[in-house]
């Protein structure tokens, strides 16, 4: 055993976070490696390549802020941006700090050990080099040790397919939507079925209508959505942003969700319907998230606001459907609009009105299973196959800690985390977990990454995080923690803000809803997100700081020399 750990830090994943983080550290002169399953860094904007993947929040408020070079030099084409041109923009920044060289591609962290006597962990890294897709593939495996660990693992990182019998049987390409195809996939007069609603469905159903011959699309719950009204954004109009961005980031900053969206300050019941209608009306047609959050903000917490807006919004979706029985088909029931992330489209609805587009709704005729030819819905009538070329499953993801569940993190005493967050999450600040020394999470469940546009609560998250590291290493320490009661307090403030949100009720990853996930299913809500707004969790996370990190328990190396 040593007591010389082969980096200082490790940091887990090459995605937004893990980018920005071995930046930072690299600054510092720190020896510190990324540890990145995929074959290159990207996180979300690698492996999600399907058709219609795109920003849903504004492009310029999406990228990096901590580098005036970076925001001049880049020009972002759309308002918001592609998948292809997000990767393109990740990789220009890592390329231009040379960050790649700190990175190691195709290596699966299988575990991750606490070593309380020599006060570092133990990384199980298995290198798995050649195709990619789902499963863990054969290589040879290392152990790799580091005194802090930094897990920069993404949200939405672990697909969830349906619990279907079957799915190994069927002789066309099947895939979930984060694994398609790299080399792409040919649609053109293809028989297709996508399984799901959500906000990937969303996106690539209303991208592959006129792509495809047939396209049927199987729906257990619908989704509300509302338009993304995207445009390109010209060299005159880029300038002006570039001139802007400090006014733009500010912005961000007051906002709840860190977006250029803020609520409206007047209260729902102050003005009248009639300038309620036209307020919608404007929202409804502008870019991005303002019909969500720059709307009143009782639409989140008073039933009767949410109510109206929400048959507002099923007024808006029966317009745009031909057939009847299709829009109500396509308009939930079961929760109001804005209680879950709200996914944004383009002529998704109008997709329905092809003459080659088929809905089936699953709650009247669910799916029995997958055969060699396609698929088979079960209803009052009895079965009904279905024979298609491709099946996609757009079935989500075992959100906010499906990553860390699938790495067996041991900490002190041996505990598992999987075991910790079994039946529900805990942490301090979304960024440390009792029992688990040295280990930081800049976006991690209970954070302020969560619930607001990612990339500014993963600067939030970094940030914070660094110069957490640099204090620790000013003092000497070689361990952290946080109490406890620390945790617990932390926990409780999360659990409160959920009790004011409407979303509490809400079947979604909010709430750690996942039919898919043994464990996640109706009736468990499990306290994922911080609620109280980008704007209080900064507050938050900075008080602690300014009072000497309180709630975290630092120990130097001498300490624990004396104390043996």
């Amino acid at each position: 055993m040593t007591t010389t750990p082969d980096y200082e830090v490790i940091v887990i994943g090459a995605g937004v976070a893990g980018i920005y983080q071995i930046k930072l550290l690299q600054d510092l002169g720190v020896k510190a490696t990324v540890l990145e399953l995929a074959g290159d860094l990207g996180g979300t904007w690698y492996w999600n390549r399907y058709p219609g993947a795109r920003f849903d929040s504004e492009s310029y408020t999406y990228g990096y802020s901590f580098s005036r070079e970076v925001l001049d030099e880049w020009h972002w084409k759309e308002r918001f941006s592609s998948q292809p041109e997000n990767l393109k923009y990740l990789n220009f920044v890592a390329d231009k700090f040379n960050l790649r060289r700190h990175m190691q591609f195709n290596q699966r962290v299988i575990a991750a050990q606490w070593d309380e006597a020599n006060r570092l962990w133990r990384l199980t890294v298995r290198d798995e080099q050649g195709e990619e897709g789902p499963g863990e593939r054969k290589g040879p495996t290392r152990e790799m040790t580091c005194r802090f660990v930094v897990m920069a693992l993404g949200l939405l990182s672990q697909p969830t397919l349906p619990r279907l019998e079957g799915m190994d049987r069927f002789k066309g390409p099947s895939f979930h939507t984060y694994y398609w195809p790299k080399e792409g996939v040919d649609l053109k007069g293809k028989k297709v079925a996508v399984i799901g609603t959500g906000a990937t469905a969303i996106q690539v159903i209303a991208e592959i209508a006129d792509k495809v011959g047939d396209l049927t699309v199987f729906q257990r719950r619908p989704n509300w959505s509302a338009p993304l009204n995207n445009s390109l954004i010209s060299e005159q109009e880029m300038a002006d942003i570039r001139k802007r961005y400090d006014e733009i980031f500010a912005a961000c900053a007051r906002s709840p969700g860190g977006f250029v969206h803020e609520p409206d300050r007047r209260g729902f019941y102050e003005v009248s319907r009639e300038e309620r209608l036209r307020t919608w009306d404007r929202l409804y047609d502008e870019p991005g998230f303002g019909i969500w959050l720059a709307n009143f903000r009782e639409i989140f917490m008073d039933e009767a606001a949410n109510a109206e807006l929400s048959e507002y919004i099923a007024e808006r979706i029966r317009r745009r459907v031909k057939d009847p029985k299709v829009a109500e088909l396509l308009i939930p029931k079961d929760h109001g609009f804005g209680v879950q992330r709200v996914p944004l489209e383009t002529r998704y609805f109008e997709a329905y009105n092809r003459p080659n587009v088929h809905l089936v709704d699953l709650k009247t005729t669910p799916l029995a299973r997958v055969t060699e030819k396609g698929l088979v819905t079960k209803g009052p009538g009895g079965e009904r196959e279905y024979g298609f070329d491709i099946i996609v499953y757009a079935t989500g993801f075992d959100a906010i800690t499906g990553a860390f569940d699938h790495i067996d993190i041991r900490g002190t005493n041996g505990q598992t985390l999987r075991d910790k967050w079994r039946d529900s999450c805990s942490s301090f600040l979304g960024m440390m977990i009792h029992g688990f020394p040295n280990l930081l999470m800049p976006a991690g469940p209970q954070s302020g990454s969560a619930s607001t546009n990612y990339p500014r609560g993963i600067e939030t998250g970094v940030n914070w995080s660094t110069e957490f590291l640099k204090h620790v290493w000013k003092r000497g320490d070689t361990r952290f923690e946080a109490t406890a009661e620390a945790e617990a307090r932390w926990t409780a403030h999360v659990v409160s803000m959920y009790s004011m949100m409407l979303m509490r009720k809400a079947k979604g990853w909010f709430t750690g809803y996942n039919s898919n996930v043994a464990g996640h299913e109706e009736g468990k809500v499990r306290y994922f997100v911080y609620n109280g707004g980008a704007p209080k969790y900064v507050e938050r996370i900075t008080s602690v700081a300014a009072k000497g990190y309180e709630g975290v328990v630092l120990d130097g190396a001498k300490q624990h020399a004396a104390a043996e």
